[in-house]
């Protein structure tokens, strides 16, 4: 059962970094990707990875980069130069479609990270 918790969320000024990781169970699944949810929004992809691939939403706008610890079997998302509008809920999720950034395509939610990013 593939089973996900999300690290490293927190409150900071606009043009902050923080740094998100993502660690747990990930059996038959080839990739994994972070999303977010603002309030009253839908869950929007931010970033995906495999073993040789990135892949970006448009949310990420240049600011994000996803890496991924293939030994510690851990995914992380550095942001920079964050904004009061990347104030969301982010998750992650683990699935085997290459490319996706469709939430459909992924499971094993964790209860998310909250990022707040205050003018």
């Amino acid at each position: 059962q593939v089973q996900l918790a999300e690290s490293g969320g927190g409150a900071v000024q606009s043009g902050a970094s923080l740094r998100l990781s993502c660690a747990g169970r990930t059996p038959g699944t080839l990739i994994r990707g972070w999303f977010r949810q603002a309030p009253g929004g839908e869950r929007e992809f931010v970033a995906g990875v495999s073993v040789s691939d990135t892949w970006y939403g448009s949310s990420a706008g240049g600011r994000f980069t996803i890496s991924r610890d293939t030994a510690e079997n851990t995914v992380s998302l550095q942001m920079n130069n964050l904004r009061p509008e990347d104030t969301a809920v982010y998750y992650c999720a683990a699935g085997r479609k290459m490319f996706s950034t469709d939430a459909g395509d992924y499971r094993g939610w964790g209860q998310g990270t909250q990022v707040t990013v205050s003018a």
